[in-house]
């Protein structure tokens, strides 16, 4: 990357391209810069909440109770105001094109998850776990992921892992994996699909790999840190970097070359390092720890509120950006956006998002009000090829938390997705002498950071970014 860097000159490439057998163009040299910077414009209204909304690999995206699938190739088109129009798709409003729109089979809840494979030619909802030798049975819901094949499912529950083999049409994997509930989990990598992790309530990250359960189902390794509960975990795909969020109000990097061994876990396991408060409430107690006495993980972010809900968070994609940034929502209705070295990049802020009335790719209006109100986002997802955003907001008619309250129990309710893009010099406001001396004091800023980690012997890099050293050195 750094040699990459150095001759980053497009004039000198592109006179020289005819003589090289392929042009030495990536597209991370070129777009890991381009961070989506505006509040966003509502592209989607529904009557429900929306638990999960994911960009394909291609340029759909998919998500909630009802599956609706739209083909963002196609440009949004803004509503008349104040013109009703004909929905075609049941408790949708929308100015995106809909491709297809498919109803679950009924649960006991709702679909707090879903995956689409990585052809586009399936969908994996939320499965449900439920007891066959309880009088009352309840079901529970378990997350789900496909492996990068689109072979196998990877699920948890009710403190198990399971991994399902869609060929053979038959449970691979069953593990006792935790004593709380698996609130996600998802594979390592993207090359074997032989490594696992797993989080829980019960705090903690596990690391299990596959060819070794056959002689123990212990896990492999043990990821320390957190002191509540986890909401979700997502991996980088290069078998080494995974980050979490948790109900303490953090986001932790974790490299899993530095995870504890299960002995370390039981040593601790049955000592209670968090406050047991109720998440779904608007309010976090002051905790009584900072982290884990045994925290491993390599970098905490934190700015955002893990309330309400099983907020989401994901490294940005790695053909565009080099997975350098990492994003995830928030229940105070921003989306937060850092690099790994923790910096805060973006804070986007879906109160001040535009109605349906404007063009998302338009130039950024004047002064504006937004939709004022309150909004949890759950989930986001960042375009796999463009810097683009969509985030996925549940809303409510009342502002403020002063009751102390759910703050949706009333008004409103619903959901909205909105497109947050990129929108460069032309498109955004302030002066160009602003954005000049801007731009040279986060160039300042970056190069004492750089300089600063080189002087740490890290070769001027952060854990995790595309340009780091993969050896497989401990420290």
């Amino acid at each position: 990357m750094k040699s990459r860097r150095s001759s980053l000159n497009i004039v000198k490439q592109l006179r020289s391209r005819a003589s090289q057998a392929r042009p030495r163009f990536y597209k991370e040299d070129y777009a890991s810069d381009l961070v989506p910077n505006c509040n966003g414009t509502t592209v989607s209204e529904y009557d429900a909440n929306v638990y999960t909304a994911q960009y394909s690999a291609g340029t759909n995206l998919g998500f909630n109770f009802r599956l609706n699938i739209f083909d963002t190739t196609v440009p949004s088109v803004p509503r008349e105001p104040g013109v009703r129009q004909r929905e075609s798709t049941p408790n949708l409003k929308t100015t995106m094109k809909v491709i297809n729109s498919i109803q679950a089979r009924p649960g006991n809840w709702t679909i707090s998850d879903a995956n689409l494979s990585p052809d586009n030619e399936r969908w994996a909802s939320t499965a449900y776990m439920t007891s066959t030798t309880d009088p009352a049975p309840t079901q529970i819901p378990i997350p789900c992921r496909f492996s990068a094949d689109g072979n196998e499912i990877i699920a948890g529950g009710n403190g198990q892992l399971f991994v399902y083999d869609l060929l053979a049409n038959r449970r691979t994997v069953k593990i006792e994996a935790h004593k709380d509930d698996v609130n996600s989990c998802c594979w390592a990598d993207t090359s074997s699909g032989n490594v696992l992790v797993s989080g829980s309530d019960d705090s903690y990250l596990k690391v299990w790999d596959r060819r070794s359960l056959g002689v123990s189902q212990k896990p492999s390794g043990v990821l320390m840190g957190h002191t509540e509960g986890i909401t979700y975990v997502s991996a980088k795909g290069d078998g080494r970097y995974v980050i979490s969020n948790g109900k303490d109000q953090k986001l932790r990097l974790w490299d899993l070359r530095k995870m504890r061994s299960n002995q370390d876990l039981e040593a601790v396991q049955d000592k209670d390092y968090g406050t047991n408060y109720d998440y779904r409430y608007p309010h976090y107690p002051r905790p009584r720890f900072r982290a884990h006495p045994r925290d491993c993980s390599v970098m905490t972010f934190h700015g955002h509120a893990v309330l309400l809900t099983l907020i989401r968070c994901h490294f940005s994609p790695a053909e565009t950006t080099g997975g350098q940034y990492i994003y995830s929502g928030s229940a105070d209705g921003k989306v937060h956006i850092w690099s790994l070295d923790g910096r805060v990049v973006q804070v986007l802020d879906r109160a001040k998002t535009l109605p349906m009335t404007f063009d998302p790719s338009a130039p950024e209006p004047g002064s504006t009000y937004g939709l004022e109100s309150n909004v949890c986002v759950r989930d986001v997802s960042w375009h796999s090829q463009e810097p683009v955003l969509m985030s996925a907001g549940w809303e409510s008619g009342r502002r403020g938390w002063e009751s102390g309250r759910d703050p949706w129990e009333s008004g409103r309710g619903g959901s909205r997705l909105a497109r947050h893009e990129w929108k460069g010099l032309s498109k955004m406001g302030g002066s160009l002498e602003d954005w000049v001396e801007k731009d040279a004091q986060e160039g300042t800023r970056r190069s004492a950071r750089m300089q600063h980690l080189s002087a740490r012997g890290r070769r001027g890099t952060v854990p995790g970014a595309f340009g780091s050293d993969d050896s497989d050195d401990s420290d």
